[in-house]
């Protein structure tokens, strides 16, 4: 038990707990494994696979001062706690959120082991130790710490009020949720967490991703601030690969079901694009997932059905409000709550159209148009068009897709800055429907205008540094002090 005085000591000990436990661990499950030997008696006892817990005490004299900004800040008095994962990964954002709560709170922090274990298929492979194919989970379960569904939820996330007097938490996702997290992204998109960036583009193209690709090959190339792409499939090519292009064509991505690429820069500042493919299932799996990443945003550039006459084939539509009719969040942020467009988010799309497109002005507007996008999850909407066609006149709906509204609204859920800019593909309403070569010119003219302009908005708002997209309207009046 020791109490610390600045934020990188705090993240020293976090990393040093957590350190033992991974060691005690993945020690006693390779004795187990080669020579049958269980962990000795009382070691779960002693918290030694434990995860190490943060502890922030703040009693002040009198109540806390009003200090207006999106996160770092406590609302009330009493102590916050939380269970912390891989604390070197981690470590910038830790620091990130310390900082304020240290430097402007008397507050008292502490770092001890946790009552919550460390389930070992989380550090499988750091145990790297043959023989583990050979023994079922449920053998390994009798000795060993495993996951359990009861022990991981988004209660903090969906706003669960806190009895008086509790301790409260420090941030939205503990220690096991973020874990379960990691793993699923890799097995979801084929990469090895530690290369996601803090920038997130999502598609369902794989057309999308041969232009981001081609592009981030470029940059490399010419020795930009990206130090390199990793692929889905663990493919990892710099500047220097011959023939980077012709190895990413190769690489085995297909296995994955959103496969994701990434253009690493310092401090993890750079470019994540995941293919999610189609419908709001995926794009909530993917953004439940993420979030535990703490993203600074993620921007959906996909496409979309015109449903206004005045549009054209290869016009852009810049969502600023969402009909939700994808369901797949209803249960936890129902469709009567209001998903609000996140006005820095919604400049920077907008400038990096007018920069891409070379257009300003009226022509910008003709060609780009902010308004409502519904999202359905009924790809064949069409068939029961009767049916739609006056809740689509409510709601003044300009675009339909199946992924948007779901991206906006689980970054609304779970605090992450988000964006959609669409490109219209098809106008189903008005007998432009699309059909194998009508949608292959489109693909051939619109996909690298439209990748770039999602890129230069991520650009945008990293040069920017990103602290000015934690908006206060992302957070409740109950919030954990961690953004």
């Amino acid at each position: 038990m020791s109490k610390l005085k600045t934020p990188e000591a705090v993240v020293d000990a976090l990393e040093k707990i957590y350190s033992d436990a991974v060691t005690a661990l993945t020690t006693s499950l390779e004795a187990y494994l080669k020579h049958g030997t269980p962990p000795a008696m009382g070691v779960r006892a002693s918290r030694a696979f434990c995860y190490p817990s943060l502890i922030i005490r703040y009693d002040p004299d009198g109540p806390p001062p009003p200090i207006s900004r999106a996160f770092g800040k406590m609302s009330e008095a009493g102590t916050y706690n939380s269970t912390i994962t891989r604390p070197d990964y981690f470590r910038p954002y830790l620091i990130e959120q310390l900082s304020p709560l240290m430097r402007d709170y008397p507050v008292d922090v502490e770092v001890k082991p946790s009552g919550s274990e460390i389930p070992y298929a989380y550090v499988w492979d750091q145990a790297d130790a043959g023989g583990l194919d050979e023994v079922s989970p449920a053998e390994l379960a009798k000795w060993f710490p495993s996951p359990k569904l009861s022990s991981i939820g988004d209660e903090v996330a969906d706003g669960e009020l806190y009895e008086p007097g509790s301790s409260r938490p420090l941030a939205l996702f503990d220690a096991p949720r973020t874990d379960f997290s990691l793993k699923r992204l890799a097995h979801y998109t084929g990469t090895p967490v530690e290369h996601m960036q803090r920038y997130i583009l999502f598609t369902n193209y794989h057309r999308y991703v041969d232009a981001f690709c081609d592009w981030g090959v470029e940059q490399l190339k010419k020795g930009s601030r990206y130090t390199g792409l990793s692929v889905a499939g663990g493919l990892l090519v710099d500047g220097k690969t011959p023939d980077a292009k012709a190895a990413i064509d190769a690489a085995p991505w297909r296995r994955y079901q959103m496969p994701a690429y990434h253009l690493m820069a310092d401090n993890r500042s750079g470019i994540t694009l995941v293919n999610i493919g189609v419908g709001p299932s995926n794009a909530k799996t993917i953004t439940d997932h993420l979030a535990v990443l703490r993203p600074e945003c993620w921007l959906m550039v996909g496409h979309c059905g015109g449903l206004r006459h005045s549009q054209q084939i290869g016009d852009y539509v810049l969502a600023h409000a969402y009909l939700r009719d994808d369901h797949v969040l209803d249960g936890v942020l129902p469709p009567d709550i209001p998903v609000p467009p996140i006005a820095e988010v919604q400049i920077a799309l907008q400038q990096a159209a007018a920069d891409v497109t070379g257009e300003q002005g009226d022509a910008l507007k003709k060609r780009l148009r902010t308004g409502t996008v519904v999202t359905t999850d009924d790809r064949n909407w069409e068939l029961r068009f009767t049916e739609t066609a006056r809740r689509f006149n409510q709601s003044r709906a300009i675009g339909i897709d199946m992924e948007s509204a779901t991206i906006a609204a689980n970054g609304y859920r779970l605090r992450v800055p988000y964006g959609v800019l669409l490109c219209v593909s098809d106008k189903p309403l008005h007998g432009e429907i699309k059909l194998p070569g009508a949608a292959n010119r489109f693909y051939e003219r619109a996909i690298g205008e439209h990748i770039r302009i999602g890129i230069q908005t991520l650009e945008r708002l990293a040069e920017e540094g990103g602290q000015a997209l934690h908006s206060r309207k992302l957070r409740a009046f109950d919030e954990p002090p961690f953004r």
